[in-house]
């Protein structure tokens, strides 16, 4: 009977897993030294070995000859561990087995010493969909576990995972599988199984499966199926991607702003069955290769593609600015959000590519870039005079104008500059504030009501202006309160060393749609006519 390759080539020691040598290391070194905990937690995101390490750790800690920690695998325990028939390794779902009387019924085993082995161990896997009270009746057994027993538990989730559970296990972290290290191991099998596999073609699959090696070996099964030929356009086919050339040819009429064009391309692709959320992700991945080379263009090892396309990238790079290639990542990433519950992905993947025309196609102007700045110096020094009213007591709201003098005459009025230019500052101005996560995170220590307040917030900025957004006029009305302002203005010093001129707006919950009116360009004209500083305070 045909076997997935993924079961075929599963890891059987420890010598087998593939990039995670901090955890094999250290798990070989207890079992040779006799120091194996009782309890231990894998933890880390799907198909990077966490079961599998579960697996082989379980049939060497039982092992009749083990060599340096690894089991030998030529044992009557090692062969029936193998074939799946070692009654003293239990295997659990906890994604089935989440109710309290399952974990009880488990706790009940473990008085029963070994059929064979020396341990019974029990590997829990997705551990972190038990209930609470299934949580408890684990927890009573792990506290004070007998002798000949021993646990592993799986997750990918563990922030789900109780402390009380955590604090009495070992715990691993599993790394992403280095796409390298997935593009060898896939030419390694593609070589026993007498397949031809090329170079370009691994890498592809490599960079799809996204550091799982299972998510890599399922892709080439579906590969083999097709032809034992495999390239980079059977890939393509399979799993629903993008060929990188197409890729290049949309970012790069995205980058001279010809949305027809841009279009027909997402037309043609779409036509040939091609994945518009997989499409989305593309980009973005695309995309971020192109922020690289903006940032940082001699640390080429950082980039995710192959050196005959670094031209191509390098060339979409030159079009585009940091702050315009940002607001394009920051487009697409909003868009990739709302796929799931969008009823139409292809026209939602249209608008997001539209707007981005629109951005890429913006011009601008050294005029506007020193008006802008001069009406912020103003803001700020407006904002300053009622920061000093307000230390010293009085009111920064009078309840009438002052009268002012008479205009001299036209004939006699000094002659002065013309007035400079008003200027609105619109959407495609306002670029990702890329240190709001950090921010959020130190207003969490500083003022936790704030950081509530700021639930589901984006930050965005331009020059020394920092708008932020809110999903709700309820957060809007909680961040508005002066002392919760005064700490978000704080913290934001703190991190970056610069003060800036706080802004606040509730945008809709859907990031797709766009706003019915630029309120940042409304309240600026405000504080400008009325002579009073807009802010969040």
């Amino acid at each position: 009977m045909y076997r997935a390759l993924y079961r075929k080539w599963r890891p059987m020691t420890f010598d087998d897993v593939v990039s995670q040598p901090h955890i094999t290391t250290t798990l070989k070194r207890q079992i040779s030294e006799g120091k194996t905990a009782h309890a231990y937690l894998f933890t880390g995101s799907r198909g990077t070995g966490k079961t599998t390490c579960a697996r082989i750790f379980a049939k060497a800690v039982n092992c009749r000859n083990p060599h340096d920690g690894r089991p030998c695998l030529e044992c009557d325990i090692c062969k029936a561990a193998d074939n799946g028939t070692l009654n003293d390794i239990i295997e659990i779902d906890a994604a089935s087995n989440t109710g309290v009387d399952d974990i009880r019924e488990l706790r009940e085993s473990t008085v029963y010493t070994p059929e064979l082995a020396r341990y019974k161990v029990y590997i829990i896997d997705e551990v972190h969909m038990l209930s609470n009270q299934a949580w408890g009746a684990l927890l009573k057994i792990m506290e004070e576990p007998p002798e000949h027993v021993k646990f592993i538990l799986a997750t990918t989730e563990i922030h789900k995972v109780p402390l009380t559970i955590i604090s009495r296990c070992q715990r691993f972290d599993f790394r992403r599988i280095l796409p390298e290290d997935i593009k060898a191991r896939l030419l390694y099998i593609a070589e026993q199984e007498k397949i031809s596999l090329d170079d370009e073609a691994a890498s592809a699959i490599a960079r799809i499966s996204d550091g799982a090696m299972r998510d890599a070996l399922s892709i080439l099964d579906q590969c083999m199926a097709v032809s034992d030929n495999v390239t980079v356009e059977t890939v393509s086919s399979v799993s629903g991607t993008a060929d990188r050339y197409a890729l290049y040819e949309i970012l790069d009429g995205i980058a001279d702003g010809q949305s027809a064009r841009v279009l027909d391309d997402i037309d043609k692709l779409y036509a040939a069955s091609k994945d518009m959320s997989r499409l989305c992700d593309e980009l973005i991945f695309q995309l971020r290769n192109v922020m690289l080379l903006e940032t940082s263009p001699d640390n080429e090892k950082l980039l995710g593609c192959l050196p005959d396309e670094l031209k191509k990238l390098q060339e979409i790079s030159e079009k585009l600015t940091l702050d315009k290639t940002l607001t394009l990542l920051d487009i697409l990433q909003t868009t990739g959000d709302s796929m799931s519950t969008a009823s139409s992905k292809r026209t939602a993947l249209e608008m997001a590519v539209i707007r981005m025309c629109n951005v890429a196609s913006k011009r601008e102007t050294s005029v506007s870039d020193s008006a802008v700045q001069e009406l912020n110096k103003r803001i700020s020094a407006l904002e300053d005079e009622i920061e000093e009213l307000k230390r010293s007591g009085v009111s920064a709201a009078p309840t009438s104008r002052p009268e002012r003098p008479a205009s001299p005459p036209p004939s006699s009025r000094p002659q002065t500059e013309p007035p400079k230019p008003q200027v609105q500052i619109t959407e495609d101005m306002l670029s990702p504030f890329p240190q709001w996560d950090e921010v959020l995170e130190r207003l969490t220590e500083v003022n936790p009501g704030c950081a509530g307040a700021l639930s589901e917030s984006r930050g965005r900025y331009y020059d020394n202006i920092l708008m932020i957004e809110v999903q709700s006029e309820f957060f809007l009305s909680l961040f508005k309160k002066p002392e919760n302002a005064k700490s978000l203005r704080d913290v934001v010093k703190e991190i970056t060393g610069k003060t800036y001129s706080l802004r606040a707006r509730c945008i809709k919950k859907d990031p797709a749609a766009a706003p019915k009116e630029d309120k940042v360009a409304e309240l600026m004209e405000k504080a400008r006519r009325e002579d009073i500083p807009f802010d969040i305070d």
